[in-house]
């Protein structure tokens, strides 16, 4: 019987479908590095979610893993090359936590926008600060929308509807423009800056893992302009990102991805008009269900008929 082991925190569903699968499922969280490498050599399968990090020395010590599934899009915290290297499949759910981290991406737009956390805290204190949380709306505002992927046509989407001008750069956009009309598009990422009211990341990192958004680039915003990041966390230099806040080159900024996770200790904590979330963009009950089934159905797949799904 093939074993698999689920190491984050992930809906019940999950180890449902795999048993009924006739796998055999250990639910084992909160596994340090070094507990995960002296386990993982009694699995065939591994299911993650963020949390755990499959790194080249884990991956090594795998000597009967077959598959890693990753409940969610991104597998920044799998090494893919020691995986590919080992022969280990890497697959992924993609478009399950779309619509969460779309709707999450525009609460963060109305936050910013309408200074919400910052009127919340200040009513709660007994303040009746009204004319101090004067906002803007979003009718109207140009939007830069840096990337086309699931996530990302789903923030067009909403922003359209909200009557924001929609701005896209990508790629892959060059060859669907003519199914997304309503949209502008350009191949320069410096004009989608300096004519965006708001910048929203939904793409994946460069391939050389340095930002998109350094000071440069914000410096070519406008001063009512904000940020928001719910893709990857180096996508934003965090330092750029902190001088620009302090300094008012911008309005403001949302992040809900960090350099470093779990961000114990950023620089951004306390930097003024910025709102940090602890990347939940995607942590909804809905969202949470889908990933699950997907990823463990996907496995159980593999497992019956060699089929590979979704694979990375």
């Amino acid at each position: 019987m093939n074993k698999i082991l689920i190491s984050d925190s992930m809906d019940k569903i999950a180890q449902e479908i795999l048993i009924s699968e006739g796998l055999h499922v250990d639910v084992i969280t909160n596994l340090s590095d070094e507990q995960l490498f002296e386990n993982i050599i009694n699995y065939n399968g591994l299911i993650v979610r963020s949390a755990t990090k499959v790194t080249k020395k884990i991956i090594n010590n795998a000597k009967n893993l077959k598959i890693i599934g990753r409940a969610g899009a991104g597998v920044d915290n799998i090494d893919l090359e020691a995986a590919k290297n080992n022969n280990i499949i890497v697959m992924n759910t993609p478009g399950g936590n779309t619509n969460a981290t779309a709707e999450h991406t525009i609460a963060l737009l109305f936050s910013s926008l309408r200074f919400i956390n910052e009127a919340n805290i200040s009513t709660h204190n007994g303040l009746w600060e009204k004319k101090k949380f004067k906002g803007s709306e979003v009718k109207g505002k140009k939007i830069g929308i840096i990337g086309f992927g699931n996530v990302g046509k789903r923030v067009a989407e909403i922003c359209f509807s909200l009557g924001m001008q929609v701005n896209i750069f990508s790629s892959y956009f060059k060859t669907i423009k003519n199914n997304f009309k309503n949209y502008n598009s350009s191949d320069n990422l410096d004009e989608i800056i300096k004519n965006s009211d708001i910048i929203s990341f939904h793409c994946k990192p460069n391939k050389d893992n340095t930002p998109i958004m350094n000071l440069s680039k914000i410096k070519l915003m406008n001063k009512n302009a904000i940020i928001i990041n719910t893709a990857r966390g180096n996508l934003v230099d965090e330092n750029d990102l902190k001088d620009a806040l302090e300094n008012e080159i911008i309005a403001g900024a949302a992040i809900d991805v960090f350099s470093t996770e779990p961000a114990n200790n950023s620089i951004l904590f306390k930097v003024p008009n910025l709102i940090l979330t602890p990347h939940i963009a995607a942590s909804t009950n809905e969202a949470q269900i889908i990933v699950a089934e997907m990823v463990a159905k996907q496995i159980s797949e593999y497992f019956k008929s060699g089929k590979i799904i979704n694979s990375v």
